[in-house]
């Protein structure tokens, strides 16, 4: 794909009303501003994005998304608002109503989850780039899996005695042994082009690379507890996260 500059890229920020672990968790204030202020924030700043949409079921989201700068052209159908709702339905459903609404299609579609932010413009930039340049299906953001968790330190329980979980491993590996793997972080950027999602009906095509990110930056807010560590994070960080 090339001819960045041509390309209808959408950034798409998906936020529903309803949420068990924190209430209007989308809404929550952190650090004096809701918390997908962040994300629009981050997407309009971003040099790659054509537009910026909000999909969304509520109304008071709504209507902080369009004062935060944000489009709303839809109201998303409770069919797709539920909590076991995956991604792929919520992009197709934007993607096409503002193709066959507005005649508008998306080349690229970049899905920036509300609960991750950290996450700044030049990491949906550098998504973008990387699907373009690369010739890729889709990009994903990802952070290291820390070490203690990585698959050779998992055990499992064979008749009440710990066993190495991955097969073949006879003893702990020590940390600098251990494969690197890594685990998406949210994702907090998930970028795929039209044909990935629109025609294959995927949101990972064959060609899937990898956006790597921090610990830090990959905070995905999903209890009080991570909304308490995002305030000092972004309170403490260089340039305030």
């Amino acid at each position: 794909m090339t001819g960045l500059e041509k390309l209808k890229i959408l950034g798409l920020i998906p936020a529903r009303g309803g949420s068990k672990s924190i209430p209007d968790k989308n809404l929550a204030p952190l650090l004096g501003k809701p918390l997908i202020a962040y994300t629009i924030e981050a997407a309009l700043k971003s040099q790659r994005l054509s537009r910026t949409i909000v999909s969304t079921d509520s109304q008071a989201i709504a209507d902080v998304a369009r004062e935060s700068g944000a489009e709303t052209p839809f109201m998303r159908p409770p069919e797709l608002a539920r909590d076991e709702t995956p991604a792929l339905p919520v992009i197709q459903h934007a993607v096409r109503h503002i193709e066959e609404n507005e005649g508008w299609r998306a080349d690229v579609a970049v899905y920036l989850q509300p609960t991750s932010p950290l996450r700044r413009a030049g990491h949906i930039d550098e998504a973008v780039d990387l699907l373009t340049g690369q010739g890729a299906d889709s990009v994903v953001s990802v952070m290291p899996v820390p070490h203690q968790f990585n698959p050779a330190s998992v055990l499992r329980l064979e008749e009440g005695r710990l066993k190495p979980f991955l097969a073949g491993q006879d003893h702990p590996l020590r940390r600098q042994e251990k494969p690197e793997v890594w685990a998406r972080n949210g994702p907090a950027v998930l970028a795929a082009t039209y044909e990935t999602i629109m025609l294959r009906g995927e949101l990972y095509g064959p060609r899937t690379l990898p956006l790597f990110m921090t610990p830090r930056e990959s905070i995905d807010v999903d209890d009080p507890f991570d909304l308490e560590l995002a305030a000092w994070l972004l309170g403490h960080g260089p340039e305030g996260g």
